[in-house]
């Protein structure tokens, strides 16, 4: 008989094969999570929402895992963890497939049911994915296995938004006579089908004078429409509102590249459906048992009600915030970018285009250099998402010496520090303290989850269930961060993560007292985001 090893369990069956396929559903999720995030912005210039508007992808994202939370976990256990992960890989190759027709349609709400539907797919293969990877092998080693396969959701991480910035923010090329010599865009003054939507708006304003002054008519026959104040502001207000729809863009490219959204999910249909035969073929043995799992084995079945454990009613409060606030920074992060980031300099801009993909990184506008939304995308991935990477590495070393509660804290408390200095508009300063924020926030989902499922017994997994539905966070608040970016600029809408994070630090530093516990080192949960 085998010794326990890694993926040798205590009686000699060997699973490196399968933890390698599980470990395959980290990478996936993790990249549709990605693209999901750099959708925003697209949707804001091709379907001309504001900020607030656009925040229904993170909408539409978390209430698919908040309608599938429960669910999920149940049908898993009557059909096994194979079956679940099969019924979660269809459900995401639907949402993916819907993509073709909601290009067509190419309404708002179409692409919101495809995000939805794909995210209730996901919710079944995170549920299932993180704790089967603990029991592939010998027990001692549950903490190795788990960690190798958040470093695929970690790489994951990085190439989402990559792919997704390469179709959503293509740049078509379609239009000779909208480019200029070297890298440098056009106006759209320069580009004839722009000139002609801007033709058929001055169309549409005299047709809109028109139907002013017969309404004018009715209330003052004597004089004209363009006389009256009234109807010369409601004119000017609607031809300044369709202007900005194609002003200092090229109109035509951007519709151009809205049609190679469906792209990418087709590809990810493909390879999911592809994963759903290997996995029917593959020998998935359903040897976990959800009460084998929990966190601390010592502690006694909890009796009670576990509303009644105040610790996990903060775990539950910390985690709806978090998301809130990852979802928030990681939706705006490109419209910060393109709208508060400095100009380039001109040393800067040719280290600058070798990081964010050369000409389609950047662009020249009001007499200076400033990054496009594809080059953000790149910067998400490079920067920010290695860093959350490299946080997740570093933060389980940290946590085998520091008490989880005093490390969520600390790092909470960094993170509503950083915001602030994205809300006060420092330049340079604020950049960083974006792409600082990303590191801070590596360890929070799991940390918390940790801490509110500790010392419930045989309770931990009902507990675990109300922790992962708290995600809808990510589903509401955004959306009052995207409102005062419309109102009041993009930095500004980052003082609601600033709240986010101080609540999450008065959870670590008040653990202790909710727990009844001294502290909890260097134990992570099964779970992570």
């Amino acid at each position: 008989m085998s010794k326990p090893g890694i993926f040798t369990s205590p009686t000699g069956k060997n699973y490196t094969v399968t933890f390698l396929l599980i470990t395959s559903l980290f990478f996936l999720w993790a990249v549709c999570n990605g693209m999901i995030d750099v959708m925003d912005k697209h949707f804001q210039d091709f379907l001309h929402l504001s900020k607030s508007q656009s925040a229904n992808v993170q909408f539409a994202h978390y209430l698919g895992y908040f309608l599938m939370a429960l669910p999920a976990g149940w049908l898993a256990r009557r059909l096994g963890y194979k079956g679940g992960i099969i019924v979660g890989l269809m459900m995401v190759a639907i949402g993916c497939l819907w993509f073709i027709p909601a290009t067509k349609i190419s309404a708002f709400w179409a692409f919101l049911l495809g995000v939805c539907v794909i995210s209730m797919g996901l919710t079944f293969l995170e549920t299932i994915a993180n704790p089967y990877t603990t029991v592939l092998g010998a027990p001692q080693f549950a903490a190795v296995r788990i960690n190798l396969a958040q470093s695929a959701n970690g790489v994951g991480w990085i190439l989402g938004p990559i792919i997704g910035g390469l179709f959503f923010y293509a740049d078509p090329g379609i239009h000779k006579d909208h480019e200029t010599s070297g890298s440098q865009k056009a106006s759209i003054e320069n580009c004839q089908p722009c000139q002609q939507k801007k033709a058929d708006v001055t169309k549409d304003l005299a047709n809109q004078k028109s139907k002013l002054h017969k309404h004018h008519l009715l209330v003052d026959p004597g004089a004209g429409s363009e006389s009256c104040a009234s109807c010369t502001a409601k004119s000017d207000s609607w031809l300044k509102n369709e202007i900005a729809k194609v002003d200092g863009k090229c109109h035509v490219c951007i519709s151009a590249a809205h049609q190679t959204v469906w792209i990418p999910y087709a590809v990810i249909a493909a390879v999911v459906i592809l994963l759903s035969f290997i996995f029917m073929k593959a020998d998935i043995p359903d040897i976990v048992n959800e009460d084998d799992y929990h966190l601390d084995d010592s502690v006694p079945v909890v009796h009670k009600s576990i509303w009644a454990h105040g610790h996990f009613t903060g775990a539950v409060i910390s985690q709806f915030v978090y998301v809130a606030a990852q979802a928030g920074i990681f939706s705006f992060f490109i419209n910060y970018i393109v709208e508060d980031m400095p100009a380039l300099t001109a040393t800067m801009k040719e280290s600058w285009s070798f990081l964010v993909g050369g000409s389609s990184g950047s662009e020249f506008r009001d007499g200076a250099w400033y990054t496009t939304e594809q080059g953000a995308t790149k910067l998400l991935s490079i920067f920010g998402f290695s860093l959350f990477l490299l946080g997740r590495f570093t933060g389980a070393g940290l946590l085998n010496k520091i008490a989880a509660h005093k490390a969520l804290g600390l790092y909470a408390l960094a993170n509503v520090i950083l915001m602030m200095l994205i809300v006060s508009k420092l330049g340079w300063i604020s950049v960083v303290a974006l792409f600082l924020s990303f590191f801070f926030m590596s360890i929070m989902f799991p940390t918390i989850f940790a801490l509110g499922i500790h010392g419930l017994g045989s309770k931990s997994k009902v507990a675990s269930s109300f922790i992962v539905m708290a995600i809808m966070g990510g589903a509401l608040l955004p959306k009052l961060m995207g409102k005062l970016g419309d109102d009041y600029g993009m930095s500004a809408g980052f003082a609601v993560p600033a709240v986010c994070f101080l609540i999450i630090a008065l959870y670590g530093g008040l653990w202790t007292k909710l727990s009844g516990c001294e502290g909890l080192l260097g134990k992570l949960p099964n779970k992570g985001h």
